[in-house]
């Protein structure tokens, strides 16, 4: 069983009703508006760009017969408040809007962060995109599609 952590990547809906904060933060960055931060913004997660969770689910394939059955954590290992996240997708957008703040969330976990230990022991499991790496990815790909859907986008139809 392979337990991801904050999940990221392009494709994301930022309109989801269960959307993940990262493509939320690059829609409000790319629309000019605060995006909301619910707390302080110094809680923090472990978040992991989709080809990460690839990787893993390919790894988890040929596992050795001694992991079925077994839980793996799939994550960087490492983790980024939401302030300094907001802060890295706002300089990827070239945008200089603040956050808003809200209050805390009931039940909104402080500090998540994964230990990866066991699935790279088991599974050969290495994260491969970088937290830095997937940020860049996924703002490109929001971007691409911004671009596409505007008058005279190269999506636009006619």
């Amino acid at each position: 069983m392979l337990r991801y952590f904050n999940v990221f990547g392009q494709r994301q809906d930022a309109n989801a009703a269960y959307a993940a904060v990262i493509p939320r933060f690059i829609t409000a960055l790319q629309q000019d508006r605060p995006a909301t931060i619910y707390g302080d913004g110094l809680q923090s997660r472990d978040f992991t760009h989709v080809d990460n969770v690839v990787g893993a689910n390919i790894s988890a394939l040929s596992a050795p017969e001694g992991a079925l059955g077994e839980a793996f954590n799939i994550a960087c290992g490492d983790r980024i408040t939401l302030h300094d996240l907001y802060s890295r997708l706002a300089a990827l957008t070239g945008k200089t809007t603040a956050p808003m703040y809200a209050p805390p969330r009931p039940g909104d976990v402080r500090h998540s962060r994964a230990d990866i230990t066991r699935a790279a022991q088991a599974l050969g499991y290495q994260p491969r995109t970088t937290l830095a790496d997937g940020l860049r990815k996924t703002t490109e790909w929001f971007a691409m599609q911004r671009h596409s859907t505007a008058p005279g986008g190269f999506g636009q139809r006619t």
